[in-house]
């Protein structure tokens, strides 16, 4: 809503209003009286000009009229204008071109029609006061609504201005946001699997220790020493990606490792098979890196709770497409306690990222097997078009 309190413009735009009436009739000299009234007249318009900030179309109307009986009274002349042009402004500025356009034509055809009934002059009329009149008029009123149109887009700006800088905060926090699920995801998987190895070797350690002799033992801490190793160094590239510190990065885990991934999890005794079929050289680094995060996840469940002893791990890599499936021989998800973690979840999260979708359940078991004894799969669609390497 605009401020209606007046401004030191109005006044001074009154003060104007009542000065030029004032100097009219002392020019003209009229009587005692006459010019006593005229000064009058003069100050009501310039209130109406006070007047005209609060309520803008009113104080046209009285104007014009006012300006009406001034002539009526045949008071000293000051033209038509001059007396209503700080009132058609602040219309005009208000965004009521029309009416002020309206008032002013009206008041200048009355003004013609007057004078020549008086018997003045045509060609001084028409020719001359008409032409100075509607001119004043016009760019008074053109005035006032350039001062409003520019008051306008200069608002417009401010609130784009204000809206583009909400706008940038959000997208940080969204980009922290997603940073700090991005570094917990890479934290989880590479923690998790560590461990979840590192439990079944160390298995593998004790019982070899105690039945088979050093030389499987010494495989099993080998293997330990190996994927503890592989996470130390993730874990620091993720923690200097976090503080920001110069030097080279241990390159993100992509599709190329997932052979040693496999091993890893091979040296604890279970059985993985990994298949690969149709080109995956040429597979975008971010969908590689996906692919490698969703089997580990995979894997490590695997370890943790499916008591399986073999898995199948798939990659088919089809024309604008890529498939995964990991399917293990386990319990199956309703009785090992898949899904109770964060694993499931990132590794939906890293595939939507992509595009892609994830389901996950229990296979059903053969038409002899009683029980949740069918094994669990994870099964990834993942579109690479329009996929960045």
């Amino acid at each position: 809503m605009p401020d209606t309190s007046p401004t030191r413009a109005d006044v001074l735009l009154a003060a104007a209003t009542l000065g030029l009436v004032a100097v009219a009739v002392a020019a003209d000299r009229p009587a005692p009286g006459g010019a006593a009234l005229a000064v009058v007249v003069g100050a009501v318009l310039g209130g109406l000009v006070l007047y005209a900030r609060r309520r803008p179309l009113p104080a046209l109307v009285a104007t014009a009229v006012v300006i009406l009986g001034y002539y009526a009274l045949d008071l000293p002349p000051v033209g038509v204008a001059a007396p209503a042009a700080a009132v058609l402004y602040r219309v005009s500025e208000r965004g009521r071109v029309v009416p002020a356009a309206v008032v002013a034509g009206s008041l200048l055809a009355v003004s013609v029609v007057a004078r020549l009934v008086e018997g003045d002059d045509v060609a001084v009329v028409v020719g001359t006061e008409l032409g100075s009149e509607a001119a004043l008029l016009l760019a008074v009123i053109a005035l006032g609504d350039a001062v409003r149109n520019r008051r306008s887009l200069r608002a417009a700006l401010v609130r784009q201005a204000v809206a583009a800088d909400e706008e940038r905060h959000r997208e940080a926090a969204r980009q922290v946001e997603a940073e700090r699920l991005r570094i917990a995801r890479e934290v989880h998987d590479t923690l998790g699997h560590t461990m979840s190895v590192i439990t079944l070797q160390s298995a593998v350690a004790r019982e070899a220790l105690a039945d088979s002799g050093p030389a499987q033992a010494d495989n099993a801490l080998a293997a330990i020493r190996s994927v503890s190793g592989s996470a130390m160094a993730e874990l620091r590239a993720t923690l200097g990606t976090l503080r920001r510190e110069p030097g080279p990065r241990e390159p993100v885990p992509g599709f190329d490792r997932l052979p040693a991934l496999v091993d890893g999890v091979r040296r604890g005794g279970l059985v993985v098979d990994l298949r690969i079929e149709g080109p995956v050289d040429t597979l975008p680094a971010v969908v590689g890196s996906t692919i490698y995060r969703v089997v580990q996840e995979a894997l490590t469940n695997v370890l943790r709770h499916a008591d399986a002893t073999r898995v199948t791990v798939t990659v088919r890599a089809t024309p604008g497409r890529l498939a995964l499936e990991v399917v293990d021989d386990g319990r199956g998800g309703l009785s090992a306690g898949y899904g109770t973690g964060q694993g499931l979840r990132g590794m939906a999260e890293r595939v939507a990222l992509l595009g892609g979708t994830v389901e996950t359940g229990t296979v059903q078991p053969g038409p002899r097997a009683t029980g949740d004894t069918g094994g669990f799969r994870v099964s990834v669609r993942l579109p690479l078009a329009g996929v960045a390497g």
